[in-house]
């Protein structure tokens, strides 16, 4: 019984010290994960610490960067003669006409009304003088460098958001904040302040939102999506290339909708009805109310720019009508048939215009012309200028109005002829007719068909009056249907260098619109000169801005003349060439603005490596081989692959736009290759130690020792990094910061030593 009893209780015994081991064990792993739990709690507070220390040094280094020096020079500086003037004209409430939207230029003239400037300075040259004028500068320029040193914080705050470390922070803000292209374009009257810190607040606003994807339709989820349609509104509404962040978020969030339809995705399957709600949502946020707030801004500007001014002859007689002290409204007569008038191109401001001289029988090309009477286009007042409007029959009576759509003849009154189109080659356009001009015989003979016009007014109604200045219209040829028209390429000698008229067959260009000028024949003592007192009309908000929106895309389309200081997109990543703001000859100081080269070249040499590593980790996988752990493959394609298509939607559609194109354009599309370069060099050493559970399970404290050195590592290696990156970059931005600052002045040799690329910069000689 003894002996039975022995191994019973070595058993029991065995039994009660294995529970006791056990719960030693359990005590032991609960002791151990406290501690884990407050070793993460205290990291995490550290780590919240540094950011915070981090954030604040480098939101101060923005402000001194963008302030220092900024009442330098004195003088009016390259755009700051459009932008500037269009702050003065705001303020006088003088209607003007740009191509780029007016959020940015109203703040810029908030701005000036803050600080009680009148606009009464017109910013007329570069060079001109502040002081002498009396203009309050700095404070124009205050708003710029006010925006440009948040655009560092900005850059920072979308990285802390996006969860990386310290150092990749670091790196990302720093080449932004030592940028001088950054620093250059925002110490000074321009709009690109604006349109970046917009574009940087729409990216870390939808990161916010995104975080936010689990909590769907709470107040702090609606809050950053609205923000984030409030930043991209602000960015289109400062420039039209502000879309392309529509274009960035809009790639992100189809990819969110894509995933939530996913059955498989983590939070479980969604309903039809919920993913309705979710579309909805983000249509709201995203493209209704951005674009209520961009026509607001509209809205505003017309309210504030309520008198005539240098824009109307951009805009229709209707639109012009609406402002008081409009020419039209002052100006316009009632034209009569038998008037001898003055015929204006809208456009190129040239007179329509005859002489007795013939076209020559053969042109260089070897086409034959009718050798008829030269009709051209003359941009100085002339009798020859001078055509008298005739009825296309007898019924029309000595001062019967003429009104729109009704058919006339133009007879030149200088050389007794009438106005002619047929179907013979222009001069320049074999498929354009030419005009010319026949005899009154032959024009009321065997050419009267071909000397009948069609008077065809803009957006006028059936027998409105036809009236100087207030009426744009298009000359028709009746028989043809083509449209006189005209363009700034000079005739040969043959045709004294003046404008070729000819006879356009796509009649709806803008460009076939001419206007009355004058009425020569008015006597003195005419009714038509008095003018009774008239009221300023009124259009509708939304027929003002088509009207404006039809005309500011025109005309941006039409910026296509060369620059000397213009550039291709394939030379921005490189920083192949830069753009000369501001010189001074007596001290040798120049403003050229150019990007830190070091940082650009470093940022866009990591957006090729980016795409390196994407695809050596795609083959890596095809061929069987997982070299990242789920965590930084899943950042790696979605944080910095957010930032690289932020890159690519910046860069890639300038390639296919025809107008001038400048170093400022590739701004946005920087300032994501440096979140990019902050991603990447994050990756590079932040190598994630091996899940040890995966296999037999080890002493917790080892396994929580080996992953601590580990990381321990990693971060050392991402400070010094850090360290040795913005070293380099800060070195490039001191060498480069007399050509960001405009001073001190250089030698010939400090110049010279600065022709990194064979920057074209003054005073090298």
């Amino acid at each position: 019984m003894a002996r039975s009893q022995t191994p019973q209780g070595s058993l029991r015994q065995r039994n009660v010290g294995s529970k006791k081991a056990d719960s030693s064990t359990s005590a032991v792993d609960v002791e151990l994960d406290k501690l884990a739990k407050a070793s993460i709690k205290k990291n995490a507070s550290n780590c919240e610490r540094d950011h915070w220390a981090a954030f604040s040094l480098t939101t101060i280094l923005a402000f001194v960067t963008r302030f220092w020096g900024i009442s330098h020079p004195n003088e009016v500086v390259f755009d700051e003669v459009h932008f500037g003037k269009f702050a003065s004209y705001y303020l006088e409430r003088t209607y003007f006409f740009d191509v780029h939207p007016p959020f940015a230029k109203l703040l810029f003239a908030f701005m000036g009304w803050l600080v009680g400037y009148d606009g009464h300075f017109h910013f007329e040259n570069i060079g001109d003088s502040y002081i002498d004028n009396k203009v309050p500068y700095v404070a124009f320029r205050a708003l710029p460098a006010i925006l440009g040193a948040l655009t560092v914080s900005v850059t920072y705050l979308i990285m802390w958001e996006s969860g990386y470390s310290v150092p990749a922070c670091l790196i990302a803000a720093g080449l932004v904040l030592f940028d001088n292209a950054h620093i250059g374009q925002t110490r000074l009257i321009l709009l690109d302040a604006t349109l970046v810190l917009a574009m940087a607040c729409s990216l870390l606003f939808y990161i916010k939102f995104y975080k936010l994807r689990h909590e769907p339709f709470s107040r702090k989820w609606w809050k950053w999506l609205i923000l984030t349609g409030f930043a991209l509104s602000c960015d289109m509404s400062t420039k039209y290339v502000g879309t392309f962040a529509f274009v960035t978020i809009g790639a992100a969030v189809i990819i969110d909708l894509w995933d939530l339809l996913d059955i498989k995705r983590p939070g479980g399957a969604i309903s039809l009805p919920q993913f309705g709600r979710h579309f909805a949502a983000r249509a709201v946020g995203l493209i209704i109310l951005p674009f209520l707030f961009y026509l607001f801004w509209f809205q505003v500007h017309f309210a504030v720019l309520s008198r005539s001014g240098p824009g109307d002859d951009f805009m229709s007689p209707e639109f012009q009508e609406t402002l008081s002290d409009n020419a039209m409204l002052a100006n316009a007569v009632d034209i009569q048939y038998y008037d001898t008038i003055t015929i204006k191109h809208k456009e190129t401001k040239a007179f329509l215009h005859s002489h007795p001289h013939q076209y020559p029988l053969r042109y260089d090309d070897g086409r034959v012309s009718s050798q008829g009477q030269q009709v051209t286009g003359y941009p100085h007042n002339d009798t020859n200028n001078y055509w008298q409007i005739l009825p296309s029959s007898d019924d029309k009576q000595m001062g019967r109005k003429v009104k729109n759509n009704e058919l006339i003849r133009l007879r030149h009154v200088g050389t007794d002829t009438v106005l002619l189109s047929h179907d013979v080659a222009s001069p320049y356009y074999p498929t354009n007719q030419e005009f010319t001009t026949v005899s009154q015989d032959d024009a009321y003979g065997s050419r009267v068909n071909d000397t009948l016009f069609e008077i065809r007014i803009e957006n006028g109604k059936n027998g409105q009056e036809f009236k100087t200045i207030a009426s744009y219209f298009k000359l028709i040829h009746f028989p043809s249907k083509v449209a006189m028209w005209t363009h700034t390429k000079p005739l040969p000698e043959w045709g004294s260098h003046q404008q070729e008229i000819n006879g356009n067959k796509q009649i709806a260009p803008s460009s076939n619109i001419w206007l009355v000028d004058n009425i020569a024949s008015l006597a003195a003592d005419d009714a038509r000169r008095e003018k009774p007192e008239r009221k300023v009309k009124t259009l509708p908000f939304l027929r003002k801005w088509f009207e404006l929106q039809r005309a500011m895309f025109y005309h941006n389309s039409k910026l296509t003349s060369s620059h000397p200081y213009a550039s291709h997109p394939y030379q921005w990543p490189f920083l192949l060439r830069g753009v000369s703001f501001w010189t001074q000859n007596d001290t040798r100081q120049q403003i050229y603005f150019l990007g830190n080269p070091i940082g650009w070249w470093l940022a866009s040499s990591l957006l090729a490596v980016y795409i390196g590593i994407v695809l050596a980790d795609q083959i890596s996988l095809r061929r069987g081989i997982d070299a990242l752990d789920h965590r930084t493959r899943s950042r790696l394609y979605n944080s910095t692959g957010f930032f690289w298509v932020a890159w690519a939607t910046h860069y890639f559609p300038f390639f296919v736009m025809g107008r001038q194109l400048f170093l400022h354009h590739y701004l946005p599309a920087h300032l994501a290759s440096c979140l990019v370069a902050g991603a990447l060099i994050e990756f590079v050493f932040s190598a994630e130690p091996v899940d040890e559970t995966r296999g037999p399970r080890k002493s917790p404290k080892k396994h929580l020792t080996a992953r601590e050195r580990l990381a321990g590592q990693s971060m050392m290696g991402a400070w010094i990094a850090c360290g040795v990156v913005l070293t380099i970059v800060i070195a490039g931005w001191w060498f480069f910061l007399p050509l960001t600052y405009g001073y001190p002045g250089l030698s010939v040799e400090q110049v010279v030593r600065r022709k990194w690329l064979g920057y074209d910069l003054h005073f090298a000689k």
